[in-house]
């Protein structure tokens, strides 16, 4: 839910100062607008956002400021642009961004910021047992079955009504009792006996004690963590590139290649690129990316490798943002020489290293690999999933062209466990998807990686938990401002 706050706005105003008011809008219109703050040129609006938040899409704002002089009359101060996910990977939620929008002065800032973003709830679990429950079937006894209400508006306060199953779904009423959360937490350590009381008998029959009990014999609440409360906590995602530089792609100069350069549309290996790492790069604060490309014979020896960086740097693989790694991918493509084999192993096993250095959960790492054929090392490659299954990490592999990847569906596990050498996966760390699925039958590029971003992303948010939940590692507290 971001709130904004105006800084050092230029002042449209003769005699006085501005009288600022935002207005949030978004693709399809505006949203919303702030309450209207008279005389200022650091106003803090009161009025906040709430927006429905998805990790996998890309959530475009823009909010524009106003100089407000009367109801029909307003002058532009300024606007910014930002991503909802780059608030949200902010530090603290807290993001700060020039305003732009007219010429030649400087308009100020707006400090946007993430509030009331933690989904975090209680799971409470508990066992019941009946006891002498009123008779409702003719031939037999009960099938009793309790229904479970919050009969306030915080949920503090439990009601819960008891019934006879039918088969046919005519489910005959027994009785209800109430209870708290504070009274069941009070209650763990003895057994608490609730009476099932039936109204319409307590009103009609003088001497109706109950229509049975109910016994309380354990209770617990567990804190169930999202994936934004460890963003929040400052969780970064470390995003790393692998690239196939296999000369099944066929040569980079030819139009049938997969590599082609055209003067009129990205590569599906450069749409892949930026439809993930734009979603990602917004939770990874210093916006470094190691890339690497395997496959291919490199200068100046021209020996094979299969974990080269993109960048020429071996000591330092990093790209400054998905622009710095499109660049150095297509330099990339201009000085190696398209070879083979396809072996995923040692670029997997390189950021498992790098991420089993940090496994306290300040850390999670998310490896793309972007290839056009079949796995060449499978026995070596599950190995390494296998071993970077227990580690904070995630790969996603989008497959390009033609080929069949019925292999890769196997590294998916999402049907069957992956293992190897007896061994299986702790997690479900991967994520395959073919990139011809998602292709747009219009060829709009940016509809296509807004698709293929949205499925290939969907899964990271739960295998980052998944990874949380089995170590036992709760978010941190957002540092104070």
């Amino acid at each position: 839910m971001p709130g904004s706050f105006p800084r050092n706005l230029l002042d449209m105003d003769t005699f006085s100062k501005s009288d600022p008011g935002g207005w949030q809008s978004r693709a399809g219109g505006m949203f919303g607008r702030t309450e209207v703050i008279d005389n200022t040129l650091n106003p803090d609006f009161v009025r906040k956002f709430v927006l429905d938040y998805y990790f996998e899409e890309k959530q475009n704002l823009r909010f524009d400021v106003y100089n407000v002089d009367s109801k029909s009359c307003s002058d532009f101060l300024g606007q910014a642009f930002v991503a909802l996910g780059e608030v949200i990977g902010s530090q603290r939620g807290r993001l700060e961004r020039p305003l732009t929008g007219v010429p030649g002065k400087r308009c100020g800032t707006i400090l946007l910021l993430a509030e009331e973003l933690s989904n975090c709830r209680d799971i409470v679990t508990m066992q019941l047992c009946a006891n002498k429950l009123d008779k409702k079937d003719f031939f037999g006894k009960s099938d009793p079955f309790l229904v479970f209400y919050r009969s306030n508006e915080d949920g503090t306060t439990v009601k819960i009504d008891v019934y006879d199953w039918d088969r046919d779904g005519s489910h005959d009423f027994i009785g209800e009792f109430a209870t708290s959360y504070r009274e069941l937490s009070r209650a763990q350590s003895q057994f608490t006996v609730y009476e099932v009381l039936n109204p319409r008998k307590k009103c009609k029959k003088k001497k109706y004690v109950n229509s049975g009990t109910v016994t309380l014999l354990s209770f617990s609440v567990e804190s169930e963590f999202t994936f934004v409360d460890y963003i929040r906590g400052g969780t970064q995602l470390n995003f790393t590139v692998a690239i196939d530089f296999t000369a099944s792609n066929g040569l980079p100069s030819q139009p049938t290649s997969l590599h082609y350069v055209s003067p009129y549309q990205l590569s599906a290996y450069a749409l892949a690129l930026k439809a993930v790492g734009e979603i990602i790069q917004d939770y990874d604060s210093d916006k470094l990316f190691p890339a690497y490309g395997f496959g291919a014979k490199v200068p100046p020896d021209g020996k094979i490798s299969h974990q080269f960086p993109l960048n020429n740097n071996v000591e330092n693989p990093s790209c400054a943002g998905i622009e710095g790694v499109l660049e150095s991918y297509l330099q990339s493509l201009r000085t190696v020489q398209l070879y083979g084999p396809t072996n995923f192993a040692p670029v997997i096993n390189q950021v498992a290293g790098i991420a089993a250095q940090v496994t306290d959960g300040s850390q999670y790492h998310v490896l793309l690999i972007i290839t056009d054929g079949v796995i060449s090392d499978m026995l070596q490659t599950k190995e390494a999933i296998v071993t970077a299954s227990s580690l904070p990490m995630s790969i996603i592999i989008v497959g390009v062209g033609p080929a069949e990847f019925e292999a890769m569906e196997e590294l998916d596990g999402d049907e069957v466990r992956l293992s190897s050498r007896g061994r299986y996966a702790e997690r479900d760390i991967v994520q395959f998807v073919p990139f011809r699925d998602y292709v747009d039958d219009s060829g709009n590029q940016v509809l296509s990686m807004a698709r293929l971003a949205k499925d290939v992303l969907a899964e990271i948010p739960e295998q980052l938990l998944s990874y949380m939940k089995t170590r036992d590692i709760k978010p941190r507290r957002a540092d104070p401002e």
